[in-house]
């Protein structure tokens, strides 16, 4: 038994990343600590979807580390590597489910690709992880057949399946209408109670900041990292960053709508 666990569960050390000659991102360092909801925002061609490339293992960085529970992902060989994908679970912008499959096997393809359970035990923890994202009895139906909010539900149930301690979303409100994407928050809240999930969010969902961050994470495109963090509240109202107050404070109108606007940015979905 560890008793003394890591204080972070994630650590992003001077991390630089870009693609080809271009520096998106230049040392850039944060943590994340466990149980924590941290929303990763900015407006468009800030970085936000390249510095989870580089969280995700799909991008490499120029230079900087990246840690999963003090363990080096950046610099990790195939067998750690292996380990270290399977503490964390990703829900893409586009969820990636595959239409052939039925929500089921979409599901229970993590534990088939990580795992050497037999079919009946994987059966099981994918009726559970159903459950659990409020989709019971639903596995026999197909992508095609499900509604937007059924999607990401799905998409998480099987982001869920190894129980990994953190999640990563791509924009997991978009597309969504507000209610829908209200119950989305509640969800996602949901998890992270139960399960003590750490969460890191990348979106646009200004209400959703509100509702749900414990901690925002804002870049900008022309600082190349960073340029504010905390309580999107207390950003929103204190921050010196003229740039961080305007941004947020959208946010503020529109939790007081209770619906916020989604600011668009269309980046290339990612594929795990």
């Amino acid at each position: 038994m560890n008793l003394n666990p890591p204080a972070n569960v994630i650590e992003v050390q001077n991390l630089t990343c870009g693609y080809g000659e271009t520096v998106v991102l230049q040392n850039v360092s944060f943590a994340v600590r466990p149980r924590e909801v941290l929303f990763v925002i900015g407006r468009s061609g800030c970085g936000k979807s390249t510095l989870l490339r580089c969280l995700i293992g799909l991008l490499k960085p120029f230079q900087g580390k990246v840690l999963y529970f003090e363990k080096d992902f950046t610099a990790a060989d195939t067998n750690q590597r292996r380990e270290i994908l399977k503490s964390f679970g990703v829900i893409y912008q586009s969820n990636a489910l595959w239409s052939s499959m039925t929500l089921a096997e979409n599901v229970s393809l993590p534990l088939e690709e990580h795992t050497s359970l037999s079919a009946a035990d994987r059966d099981e923890i994918v009726a559970l992880k159903l459950t659990e994202v409020g989709l019971a009895g639903s596995g026999a139906l197909y992508p095609s057949e499900l509604s937007g909010g059924m999607k990401k539900r799905a998409a998480l149930a099987r982001a869920l399946a190894l129980d990994p301690a953190i999640v990563f979303f791509d924009e997991p409100s978009e597309g969504l209408d507000p209610i829908t994407s209200r119950d989305m928050d509640r969800l996602i809240l949901q998890v992270r109670d139960i399960l003590g999930t750490t969460m890191v969010i990348v979106s646009h969902q200004l209400s959703s900041i509100f509702r749900v961050a414990d901690r925002v994470m804002v870049l900008d495109r022309d600082a190349k990292g960073i340029i504010a963090e905390g309580k999107p509240s207390e950003l929103a109202a204190k921050s010196s960053d003229p740039r961080v107050r305007e941004f947020l404070r959208q946010g503020t109108n529109a939790e007081e709508r209770s619906d916020g606007p989604s600011v668009d940015e269309k980046t290339e979905a990612l594929s795990h």
